[in-house]
């Protein structure tokens, strides 16, 4: 199926790209304006932005709203997760900010919503995919982006390479247990079983 991702953000774009491998997936295309993300949940968020993309195009969406969930901050930054160090903020900005607020050892969830539109079938849904880990005071590896650098994941992708943050992880391996790769295994069943 033809997909269109609403983002702009090419990470994300190949980070779908290679768990949707079955799916003709393209990112949103550069003359369309992106829609203020006014929902107080990724949920609404992810709705906000994959109505907007389908309404404009008339095609498939889908569209993610994910963000990371720190227990000792009481569920922050969540959906502002990507401008919690301000407006302009740079993911070292945010992840700072993290680190600064956060005590080490915190109790943290990476959570992803994926809305799925088809404006020609008049249908909206939304999946949700959540990984589970703690706040390491100290970041590396050059994998990933946003927190990944001090997010040790509870799920570990490979036994033998144990207090490996995400951004550690071969694309492959935080392929297999991340947020996005729980909500797209459940986007995939949901696609797959659709009339």
């Amino acid at each position: 199926m033809r997909l269109v991702l609403a983002t702009r953000n090419a990470h994300k774009v190949e980070e779908f790209g290679l768990m949707l491998a079955e799916h003709e997936l393209e990112g949103l295309p550069d003359h369309l304006p992106s829609p203020e993300e006014t929902g107080s949940t990724f949920a609404e968020n992810a709705l906000i932005k994959a109505h907007a993309a389908a309404d404009a195009l008339g095609v498939p969406v889908i569209a993610d709203d994910s963000g990371v969930q720190s227990a000792a901050l009481g569920g922050a930054p969540g959906v502002r997760s990507a401008r919690f160090a301000g407006e302009d903020a740079t993911d070292e900005d945010n992840l700072r900010k993290l680190l600064h607020e956060a005590p080490a050892g915190d109790a943290l969830a990476y959570v992803c919503v994926i809305a799925f539109v088809d404006p020609a079938r008049g249908e909206a849904w939304t999946v949700e995919g959540r990984c589970t880990g703690t706040l390491d005071p100290h970041p590396r590896g050059s994998n990933g982006f946003g927190y990944d650098p001090a997010f040790l994941p509870d799920e570990v992708a490979d036994l033998h390479r144990p207090g490996r943050t995400m951004a550690e992880l071969e694309p492959a391996e935080k392929a297999r247990i991340s947020h996005r790769a729980h909500a797209v295994d459940l986007l995939r069943e949901r696609l797959a079983g659709r009339a």
